[in-house]
């Protein structure tokens, strides 16, 4: 059993903890550390975990062998470097950090120290998008035309102006940080390479300083067009549409349902007709317990965390041109080695 400690634990850090105690059988948290002790102790009392008063104190720690972190977003780089050179495994949240010097110095620092890194994107462990990866890699969808992504919720309407997610240095891009750098990861997952990006970023109904809506265009390095959409201003939505030769492939609210409509083998007769879409739906699944177990998994050895440090590093410099195109309105190349 791997024994983890969760630094950060407002909402999320305790949506992670919910996920996985008691319910893996490979990973479970021990410690804490949360910025402000008596916010937590009540939750960390009732999930056995002890609470400590500093990061130091866990990293310190040789009863733990992995820190997971859900901080700020500012925080994560140097807090990568710290925990790797103490020898701890690292799972950290999205988006791994703000900008690409930073990314490529902690990463450089996890692969000196010789940890395994863990980033928290668990829509890559749903079977849906496994099953969508695999229609992609094996041609079932012919010519990719194009890949729509799009994620928003309400959360902008009801955040506390105070709150270190209202604040536009840790929320650049407005939604980015929030939502939409999980479906930029999905992109990345799914088609590799973005050259360049087109972005624009508004605050249309937010009651603090940070934009709330963005969308991007995306040129595809294998020739194809994408785009994104992420709003904290509106209702509930998910939807990742690929749109091929042979038919469109998508995962759509409520609970990432996958569903293929085929291209008919000649023009319908009729303008909206079209055959019974295939679904799948897979409801319940959760996707925290396997992106941790997959941490622990690669922690013992069993097979390598599935997102590599490449994708990592591209994430993070396509995420930084996004925040750049947005704040110049122009499009913007994504930086490479």
């Amino acid at each position: 059993m791997i024994r983890a400690a969760i630094v950060g634990i407002g909402r999320w850090g305790r949506t992670l903890v919910g996920g996985v105690q008691g319910r893996s059988e490979a990973i479970r948290f021990t410690s804490g550390h949360n910025r402000t002790r008596a916010n937590a102790e009540a939750f960390c009392a009732g999930h056995g975990i002890a609470i400590r008063d500093s990061l130091d104190d866990i990293l310190a720690d040789p009863a733990i062998d992995a820190v997971v972190f859900a901080t700020p977003h500012s925080e994560h780089g140097p807090q990568v470097e710290r925990a790797a050179a103490a020898g701890k495994h690292v799972f950290m949240e999205k988006p791994f950090t703000l900008d690409r010097r930073s990314a490529a110095s902690a990463l450089d620092a996890v692969a000196r120290a010789g940890v395994v890194l863990g980033i928290a994107y668990p829509r890559r462990f749903h079977p849906n998008m496994r099953e969508l990866k695999a229609r992609v890699a094996d041609g079932r969808l012919g010519t990719i035309a194009h890949c729509h992504a799009e994620q928003n919720g309400p959360a902008g309407l009801f955040m506390d102006p105070r709150s270190w997610r209202a604040d536009p240095t840790e929320a650049p891009a407005g939604g980015m940080t929030a939502m939409g750098v999980h479906n930029l990861d999905a992109i990345i997952h799914l088609f590799g390479t973005i050259e360049e990006v087109y972005a624009t970023s508004l605050r249309r109904a937010a009651s603090y300083d940070a934009e709330d809506t963005t969308s991007v265009m995306f040129g595809m390095a294998n020739g194809m067009s994408a785009s994104l959409l992420s709003s904290l201003v509106t209702a509930v939505n998910y939807r990742l549409a690929v749109f091929g030769s042979t038919g469109c492939a998508e995962l759509l609210t409520p609970e990432f349902d996958f569903r293929f409509t085929a291209t008919p083998d000649a023009m319908p007769a009729g303008r909206h007709s079209q055959p019974p879409p295939e679904i799948i739906e897979n409801r319940g699944y959760n996707t925290l317990l396997a992106e941790l177990d997959a941490f622990a998994a690669a922690i013992r050895g069993d097979a390598p965390y599935p997102i590599p440090p490449e994708e990592v590093l591209h994430g993070v410099a396509a995420f930084e041109a996004i925040v750049r195109s947005a704040a110049t309105r122009q499009p913007v190349k994504v930086a490479r080695d």
